[in-house]
This record gives C-alpha cells, sequence and structure tokens, in this order.
C-alpha cells in the first residue's frame, strides 16, 4: 500500500485534487468540466462586453450591407430568420453608397438590454449626404450561450 501511495505521490497529474471533484467526489469526465464553475452563467453578463460586442457586431453589419464584406461571414453569427433579413437587406440595398468614395461613418452605438440575455442595439450610419439607421438585437443561444443576432432593420 505504501508504495502505491508513493507512485501516486510521484504522478500528481494522476490522482485528483479536492477541488477538481464534485460533491460526490468524482473526477469530471471532461478536462474542461472542471473550468464549468468558474465560468459566469450566460445570463450573467456586464454592460461594458455587451456594449463593445454590439459596436463590433454593428460595425460588421454595416460592411455587408454596404457590400464591403460578403454576407456569408455573418451566418454563424446569426439565427436563421435574422440572416433571412439580412440577406433580404443586401438584396434590396438599404444601405446604398452614392459612389465609390463615399465610406460610411457610424455614430454612436445605443444599446439596451430588455432581458439578461438579449442586448437591442441600433446605430446612425452616414453615407455621403444619406443617414441611416440600422437596428438589431442579440441574443445568447444554444448551450455555450453564444451571442446570435435575431433580428435586423434599416432604414
Amino acid at each position: 500500500m505504501t508504495a502505491r501511495l508513493n507512485r501516486l505521490a510521484a504522478r500528481p497529474h494522476l490522482h485528483p485534487r479536492a477541488s477538481d471533484c464534485d460533491r460526490a467526489g468524482r473526477r469530471p469526465l471532461h478536462p474542461r468540466a472542471a473550468c464549468a464553475a468558474a465560468v459566469a452563467p450566460p445570463d450573467d453578463r456586464d454592460d461594458d462586453g455587451a456594449r463593445a460586442l454590439a459596436a463590433r457586431f454593428a460595425h460588421q453589419l454595416v460592411e455587408v450591407l454596404t457590400g464591403t464584406r460578403p454576407s456569408g461571414q455573418l451566418m454563424r453569427h446569426t439565427t436563421l430568420d435574422g440572416y433571412g433579413q439580412l440577406a433580404s437587406l443586401v438584396r434590396v440595398g438599404a444601405l446604398r453608397r452614392g459612389g465609390p468614395a463615399d465610406r460610411p461613418r457610424l455614430g454612436p452605438v445605443h444599446d439596451r438590454s430588455p432581458s439578461p440575455g438579449a442586448v437591442e442595439a441600433c446605430v446612425r450610419v452616414d453615407l455621403g449626404r444619406r443617414q441611416h439607421m440600422v437596428a438589431f438585437r442579440l441574443e445568447r443561444r444554444g448551450p455555450a450561450g453564444q451571442w446570435r443576432c435575431t433580428a435586423v432593420e434599416a432604414r
């Protein structure tokens, strides 16, 4: 018995620490499962993180709507309904540029959180002499709590 304990002591990675075990004393099945307790649940979000996320997504969304970025690049960040709305806005040319020199300028992104797992945001886009508004909704979806765009509007 002493020889076995000495072998385990020599290889600390083979025996679990108390912090690695669950309440029943079992080791997690996967190494990432031990980190799951340290990760905040999807409903806990900080306002600065959501605000930065909304600003980044607004920039990418405007690039798609003006034609400088392919819409397929946002496919994994949208739900099926959200992507359908985005594709129809691209088809009708919701944000048309007056000429090649007209670069879109984004105003400040205004966001609010109607529920813990959702962010609604809007941004003013200046294209030459024209001004447009783009609004979108981001929600946490799936088991990983990934942010996805569920609705898009542009005028």
